[in-house]
């Protein structure tokens, strides 16, 4: 059993006017087997925690830990943090022209396994990996995300879950852009990935158009930098019936 464990975290990103504190005390801990959803309103700092996680060089950790399985993860470099099982599906996959999807891939699952797998085998389970999210096989010829529609790039990230597998997969905000066939195959393609029953999923959302495909064992209501409230499927319900209002009232409070 593995586990990711959020404790106390606060985090800042440099602006124009000096540094500003976004994460004020995130607590949250991630067992492989669940999915978490984590929902709340614009600005409130979910993206932030996602790209915190994953390592990226804007925020810095002011205060607090994050550890996987025990070990601290803060002074690892992102690559690190990747070999070691975490894995971000970004809200807005950059574009890397001129590096084909196939070799994009190839390479980072060379990264993370330590070794290059065989080829034939690889071609394979990559066509296999986009067949199931509905993408054909000459799609791994193109330069990654350069062109892809909002559609075409989460399929893609989530194709790229499937081959890396890792221990837990950060989702930020996978359902933005998508229609409603899109997000039924990211949708199966989180289930197939969370259903190995040994992974875990942080997903990050604003609706809860998507709990409906995904359902999450646990939801926490992020405002303000931190976990407001937490509990199961059924206060996704309450805040599509209720919105986010009385957390920031109280959160301005």
């Amino acid at each position: 059993m593995a586990t990711l464990d959020i404790k106390d975290l606060f985090v800042s990103v440099k602006t124009e006017d000096g540094d500003k504190e976004i994460l004020k005390g995130v607590n949250l801990t991630i067992t492989s087997g669940e999915v978490h959803a984590i929902m709340g309103p614009n600005g409130s700092g979910k993206s932030t925690l996602a790209y915190t996680i994953a390592g990226h060089p804007k925020y810095t950790v002011t205060s607090g830990t994050i550890t996987l399985d025990g070990q601290d993860i803060l002074g690892m470099t992102v690559d690190e943090r990747a070999r070691a099982g975490l894995f971000l599906a970004m809200q807005y996959p950059v574009e890397v022209p001129g590096v084909s999807v196939a070799n994009f891939l190839r390479t980072a699952k060379t990264a993370i396994d330590g070794e290059a797998p065989k080829l034939r085998t690889w071609i394979k389970d990559v066509n296999a990996a986009l067949e199931r999210v509905t993408l054909d096989k000459e799609f791994s010829q193109r330069s990654v995300n350069e062109g892809f529609s909002g559609g075409e790039k989460k399929r893609h990230e989530i194709a790229q879950l499937e081959l890396l597998n890792p221990k837990f997969a950060v989702l930020d905000e996978t359902d933005s852009g998508l229609d409603i066939d899109a997000l039924r195959v990211v949708s199966d393609g989180v289930n197939r990935y969370s259903d190995q029953g040994d992974r875990g999923v942080l997903l990050i959302t604003h609706y809860t158009r998507i709990l409906q495909y995904i359902k999450p064992d646990y939801v926490h209501v992020f405002v303000a930098g931190k976990v407001a409230e937490q509990g199961g499927r059924e206060l996704a319900d309450q805040l599509e019936a209720e919105g986010y209002d009385k957390y920031t009232k109280a959160a301005a409070s």
